[in-house]
């Protein structure tokens, strides 16, 4: 049996008497997309930030295949191979869409940049850079300003540049948040095509989105767990449908499944 990809155990946020997570625990499959989902207040974001290490956990442990990284910041996880994108974009956005990618690629192989040896001579980082883009469809782009790209796209060059740190697991927070229905299914396929040697964990609010890439789902409701299943089982459960209507219904909020 395969050592998974990520263990989270008994997590917890506590702000005083405030649980924003409490004792959340899930595990991660190695190549698998797994997906969080809840209300808002769920704690979604909070247990993000635990897993990412931008938030200290209160209690409970993080394990990244195997290795415990529950002590270790932001930019050492990220080092391990655990890389998250953010909701709100963080681009340079006056730089262009290959400097963008080029400067992440130069950044995970260890080179300084250097006015007497531009970038441009170093071919090897440079195809990198454009086999990024062309895996984010952005190949057509690369000499635009990041300014200029669609919200899409910004997403979608975001994907690239997380992709060029070499993740084993790639966090992504509210990928579709803003889109239109034509650049979610852009980006559903972007994700879908991602090489199945990375794990993907993603917050997401677009339930359409999430049973469509997600073959697990974990729900969460005032910083608890309430299940974690496959996307069949979690359309299905009362718990969930108490979780985001208030009490048990027959709305087909969770019950529409692929068309």
């Amino acid at each position: 049996m395969s050592t998974p990809a990520l263990e989270v155990d008994q997590l917890s946020l506590h702000f005083g008497s405030l649980r924003a997570v409490h004792e959340v625990s899930l595990t991660v499959e190695r190549g698998s997309h797994h997906a969080v989902i809840g209300p808002n207040g769920a704690g979604k974001s909070s247990l993000f930030g635990l897993v990412a290490g931008t938030l200290r956990a209160t209690a409970g442990t993080v394990v990244l295949y195997g290795e415990d990284i529950t002590a270790l910041s932001e930019p050492r996880r990220v080092g391990h191979g655990l890389v998250r994108t953010f909701q709100h974009s963080s681009l340079f956005l006056s730089a262009t869409v290959l400097e963008n990618v080029l400067l992440a690629v130069q950044r995970r192989a260890g080179v300084s940049w250097s006015m007497f040896r531009p970038l441009s001579r170093r071919h090897d980082l440079l195809e990198r850079a454009h086999s990024l883009l062309r895996m984010a469809d952005l190949q057509d782009r690369h000499a635009a300003r990041a300014g200029a790209l669609s919200h899409g796209e910004r997403r979608q060059l975001e994907v690239a540049i997380a992709l060029a740190c070499e993740p084993s697991v790639i966090m992504l927070d509210e990928p579709a948040a803003g889109m239109s229905r034509a650049e979610t299914a852009q980006l559903a396929q972007l994700i879908t095509d991602l090489p199945t040697e990375v794990t993907v964990l993603l917050v997401e609010h677009d339930l359409d989105l999430v049973f469509d890439l997600a073959d697990t789902v974990t729900v969460l409701h005032l910083g608890e767990r309430v299940i974690t299943g496959t996307p069949d089982e979690v359309r299905r459960s009362d718990e969930v449908q108490t979780a985001y209507l208030g009490a048990a219904d027959t709305s087909d909020l969770f019950l529409k499944g692929p068309a």
